[in-house]
Protein backbone atom coordinates (compact mmCIF):
# COMPACT_ATOMS: atom_id res chain seq x y z
CA UNK A 1 0.00 0.00 0.00
CA UNK A 2 2.82 2.33 0.91
CA UNK A 3 4.58 1.60 -2.38
CA UNK A 4 1.39 2.36 -4.28
CA UNK A 5 0.99 5.67 -2.50
CA UNK A 6 4.61 6.46 -3.23
CA UNK A 7 4.02 5.62 -6.93
CA UNK A 8 0.89 7.75 -7.00
CA UNK A 9 2.75 10.61 -5.37
CA UNK A 10 5.54 10.47 -7.91
CA UNK A 11 3.29 9.98 -10.98
CA UNK A 12 0.21 11.95 -10.02
CA UNK A 13 0.29 13.73 -13.41
CA UNK A 14 -0.72 10.45 -15.11
CA UNK A 15 -4.17 10.69 -13.58
CA UNK A 16 -5.34 13.16 -16.22
CA UNK A 17 -4.38 11.24 -19.39
CA UNK A 18 -5.40 7.92 -17.87
CA UNK A 19 -8.66 9.44 -16.78
CA UNK A 20 -9.28 10.56 -20.33
CA UNK A 21 -8.52 7.08 -21.65
CA UNK A 22 -10.75 5.43 -19.10
CA UNK A 23 -13.50 7.97 -19.68
CA UNK A 24 -13.24 7.43 -23.43
CA UNK A 25 -13.45 3.68 -22.95
CA UNK A 26 -16.54 4.04 -20.79
CA UNK A 27 -18.15 6.32 -23.39
CA UNK A 28 -17.27 3.87 -26.17
CA UNK A 29 -18.82 0.97 -24.27
CA UNK A 30 -21.90 3.06 -23.54
CA UNK A 31 -22.20 4.10 -27.18
CA UNK A 32 -21.81 0.48 -28.31
CA UNK A 33 -24.54 -0.56 -25.89
CA UNK A 34 -26.80 2.17 -27.22
CA UNK A 35 -26.15 1.10 -30.80
CA UNK A 36 -26.97 -2.50 -29.94
CA UNK A 37 -30.17 -1.37 -28.25
CA UNK A 38 -31.08 0.75 -31.29
CA UNK A 39 -30.40 -2.20 -33.61
CA UNK A 40 -32.63 -4.42 -31.48
CA UNK A 41 -35.36 -1.80 -31.60
CA UNK A 42 -34.92 -1.42 -35.36
CA UNK A 43 -35.14 -5.21 -35.86
CA UNK A 44 -38.25 -5.23 -33.73
CA UNK A 45 -39.79 -2.40 -35.75
CA UNK A 46 -38.97 -4.17 -39.00
CA UNK A 47 -40.52 -7.40 -37.75
CA UNK A 48 -43.65 -5.59 -36.66
CA UNK A 49 -43.88 -3.69 -39.94
CA UNK A 50 -43.42 -6.96 -41.83
CA UNK A 51 -46.20 -8.60 -39.86
CA UNK A 52 -48.51 -5.68 -40.55
CA UNK A 53 -47.59 -5.68 -44.26
CA UNK A 54 -48.19 -9.44 -44.53
CA UNK A 55 -51.56 -9.11 -42.78
CA UNK A 56 -52.57 -6.24 -45.06
CA UNK A 57 -51.45 -8.18 -48.14
CA UNK A 58 -53.49 -11.17 -47.07
CA UNK A 59 -56.48 -8.94 -46.54
CA UNK A 60 -56.05 -7.37 -49.97
CA UNK A 61 -55.62 -10.82 -51.53
CA UNK A 62 -58.91 -11.96 -50.03
CA UNK A 63 -60.65 -8.84 -51.33
CA UNK A 64 -58.98 -9.24 -54.74
CA UNK A 65 -59.97 -12.93 -54.92
CA UNK A 66 -63.57 -12.08 -54.07
CA UNK A 67 -63.63 -9.30 -56.67
CA UNK A 68 -62.06 -11.63 -59.25
CA UNK A 69 -64.72 -14.27 -58.60
CA UNK A 70 -67.49 -11.67 -58.94
CA UNK A 71 -66.04 -10.30 -62.18
CA UNK A 72 -65.56 -13.78 -63.61
CA UNK A 73 -69.15 -14.63 -62.70
CA UNK A 74 -70.36 -11.57 -64.63
CA UNK A 75 -68.24 -12.54 -67.63
CA UNK A 76 -69.61 -16.10 -67.53
CA UNK A 77 -73.16 -14.71 -67.49
CA UNK A 78 -72.34 -12.51 -70.49
CA UNK A 79 -70.87 -15.52 -72.28
CA UNK A 80 -73.97 -17.63 -71.63
CA UNK A 81 -76.27 -14.80 -72.68
CA UNK A 82 -74.51 -14.50 -76.03
CA UNK A 83 -74.60 -18.29 -76.47
CA UNK A 84 -78.36 -18.13 -75.91
CA UNK A 85 -78.71 -15.44 -78.57
CA UNK A 86 -76.85 -17.64 -81.05
CA UNK A 87 -78.88 -20.68 -80.01
CA UNK A 88 -82.02 -18.76 -81.02
CA UNK A 89 -80.73 -18.86 -84.59
CA UNK A 90 -79.60 -22.47 -84.47
CA UNK A 91 -82.91 -23.76 -83.09
CA UNK A 92 -85.30 -21.45 -84.95
CA UNK A 93 -84.93 -22.27 -88.61
CA UNK A 94 -87.45 -19.61 -89.63
CA UNK A 95 -85.33 -16.94 -87.97
CA UNK A 96 -82.19 -18.39 -89.50
CA UNK A 97 -83.73 -18.25 -92.97
CA UNK A 98 -84.73 -14.63 -92.37
CA UNK A 99 -81.10 -13.74 -91.62
CA UNK A 100 -79.04 -16.27 -93.64
CA UNK A 101 -75.77 -14.36 -93.25
CA UNK A 102 -75.50 -15.72 -89.68
CA UNK A 103 -74.54 -19.14 -91.08
CA UNK A 104 -72.78 -18.06 -94.26
CA UNK A 105 -69.13 -18.92 -93.65
CA UNK A 106 -68.14 -17.05 -96.79
CA UNK A 107 -68.83 -13.82 -94.88
CA UNK A 108 -65.81 -12.41 -92.98
CA UNK A 109 -68.03 -11.09 -90.17
CA UNK A 110 -69.61 -14.50 -89.73
CA UNK A 111 -66.21 -16.20 -89.70
CA UNK A 112 -64.92 -13.67 -87.15
CA UNK A 113 -67.92 -14.27 -84.89
CA UNK A 114 -67.51 -18.05 -84.98
CA UNK A 115 -63.77 -17.81 -84.32
CA UNK A 116 -64.38 -15.53 -81.35
CA UNK A 117 -67.04 -17.91 -80.02
CA UNK A 118 -64.66 -20.87 -80.26
CA UNK A 119 -61.90 -18.98 -78.43
CA UNK A 120 -64.25 -17.90 -75.64
CA UNK A 121 -65.45 -21.49 -75.25
CA UNK A 122 -61.85 -22.70 -75.11
CA UNK A 123 -60.94 -20.23 -72.35
CA UNK A 124 -64.12 -20.73 -70.30
CA UNK A 125 -62.85 -21.35 -66.73
CA UNK A 126 -63.51 -24.54 -64.81
CA UNK A 127 -63.22 -23.90 -61.08
CA UNK A 128 -60.94 -21.21 -59.69
CA UNK A 129 -58.64 -19.38 -62.09
CA UNK A 130 -55.74 -17.02 -61.57
CA UNK A 131 -55.95 -13.36 -62.45
CA UNK A 132 -54.13 -13.64 -65.79
CA UNK A 133 -56.41 -16.45 -66.98
CA UNK A 134 -59.50 -14.54 -65.84
CA UNK A 135 -58.41 -11.43 -67.72
CA UNK A 136 -57.68 -13.44 -70.86
CA UNK A 137 -61.13 -15.04 -70.64
CA UNK A 138 -62.78 -11.65 -70.06
CA UNK A 139 -61.10 -10.24 -73.20
CA UNK A 140 -62.13 -13.31 -75.23
CA UNK A 141 -65.77 -12.97 -74.18
CA UNK A 142 -65.71 -9.25 -74.95
CA UNK A 143 -64.42 -10.04 -78.42
CA UNK A 144 -67.09 -12.74 -78.82
CA UNK A 145 -69.93 -10.43 -77.80
CA UNK A 146 -68.67 -7.64 -80.02
CA UNK A 147 -68.20 -9.92 -83.03
CA UNK A 148 -71.67 -11.37 -82.56
CA UNK A 149 -73.27 -7.92 -82.28
CA UNK A 150 -71.54 -6.74 -85.45
CA UNK A 151 -72.45 -9.88 -87.42
CA UNK A 152 -76.07 -9.83 -86.22
CA UNK A 153 -76.50 -6.14 -87.03
CA UNK A 154 -75.17 -6.70 -90.55
CA UNK A 155 -77.34 -9.81 -91.00
CA UNK A 156 -80.44 -7.88 -89.94
CA UNK A 157 -79.53 -4.99 -92.24
CA UNK A 158 -78.99 -7.23 -95.25
CA UNK A 159 -81.59 -9.91 -94.51
CA UNK A 160 -81.99 -11.69 -97.89
CA UNK A 161 -80.84 -8.83 -100.08
CA UNK A 162 -77.73 -10.76 -101.18
CA UNK A 163 -79.91 -13.33 -102.91
CA UNK A 164 -81.49 -13.02 -106.31
CA UNK A 165 -85.24 -12.78 -106.65
CA UNK A 166 -85.32 -16.50 -107.42
CA UNK A 167 -83.19 -17.24 -104.36
CA UNK A 168 -85.48 -15.24 -102.10
CA UNK A 169 -88.49 -17.10 -103.47
CA UNK A 170 -86.81 -20.43 -102.78
CA UNK A 171 -86.10 -19.40 -99.19
CA UNK A 172 -89.73 -18.36 -98.70
CA UNK A 173 -90.95 -21.68 -100.13
CA UNK A 174 -88.56 -23.55 -97.85
CA UNK A 175 -89.94 -21.69 -94.83
CA UNK A 176 -93.51 -22.62 -95.76
CA UNK A 177 -92.53 -26.23 -96.35
CA UNK A 178 -90.71 -26.48 -93.02
CA UNK A 179 -93.74 -25.10 -91.20
CA UNK A 180 -95.82 -27.79 -92.88
CA UNK A 181 -93.26 -30.45 -91.98
CA UNK A 182 -93.69 -29.65 -88.29
CA UNK A 183 -97.47 -29.19 -88.43
CA UNK A 184 -99.22 -31.90 -86.42
CA UNK A 185 -102.40 -31.33 -88.43
CA UNK A 186 -100.71 -32.55 -91.64
CA UNK A 187 -100.56 -36.22 -92.56
CA UNK A 188 -97.27 -38.13 -92.14
CA UNK A 189 -96.80 -38.24 -95.92
CA UNK A 190 -97.40 -34.49 -96.21
CA UNK A 191 -94.87 -33.74 -93.47
CA UNK A 192 -92.23 -36.06 -94.91
CA UNK A 193 -92.67 -34.73 -98.44
CA UNK A 194 -92.60 -31.11 -97.17
CA UNK A 195 -89.31 -31.69 -95.35
CA UNK A 196 -87.72 -33.32 -98.41
CA UNK A 197 -88.87 -30.46 -100.66
CA UNK A 198 -87.57 -27.86 -98.20
CA UNK A 199 -84.15 -29.49 -98.28
CA UNK A 200 -84.12 -29.32 -102.07
CA UNK A 201 -85.12 -25.66 -102.03
CA UNK A 202 -82.22 -24.81 -99.73
CA UNK A 203 -79.68 -27.06 -101.46
CA UNK A 204 -76.84 -24.93 -102.82
CA UNK A 205 -78.45 -21.81 -101.40
CA UNK A 206 -78.11 -21.91 -97.61
CA UNK A 207 -76.11 -24.31 -95.48
CA UNK A 208 -77.90 -24.98 -92.23
CA UNK A 209 -75.76 -25.71 -89.15
CA UNK A 210 -75.58 -29.38 -88.19
CA UNK A 211 -77.38 -28.73 -84.91
CA UNK A 212 -80.21 -27.02 -86.80
CA UNK A 213 -80.58 -29.94 -89.21
CA UNK A 214 -80.62 -32.42 -86.34
CA UNK A 215 -83.26 -30.39 -84.50
CA UNK A 216 -85.40 -30.27 -87.65
CA UNK A 217 -85.04 -33.98 -88.27
CA UNK A 218 -85.96 -34.79 -84.67
CA UNK A 219 -88.99 -32.50 -84.85
CA UNK A 220 -90.19 -34.06 -88.11
CA UNK A 221 -89.53 -37.57 -86.82
CA UNK A 222 -91.61 -36.87 -83.70
CA UNK A 223 -94.45 -35.60 -85.86
CA UNK A 224 -94.21 -38.64 -88.15
CA UNK A 225 -94.26 -40.98 -85.18
CA UNK A 226 -97.21 -39.19 -83.53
Amino acid sequence: MESFLQFAGNFWWLIFPLGGVIGGGVKAVSAANERRAERRLERYRIKQQTKVAVAEARGRAKVDDAALRRDTGKVLAQHESTDARWLDYEMDVAKLLDFPMMTDMREPLTVAFHKARSRADLLRPVGDVDRDAALEYRDAVHEYVTAFDVAEAEAVRRRRSDFSAEGRERIERAQRLLRLASDSAATPDERQNAYAKAQRELDGLIVLPAVTRRALERAVARELEA
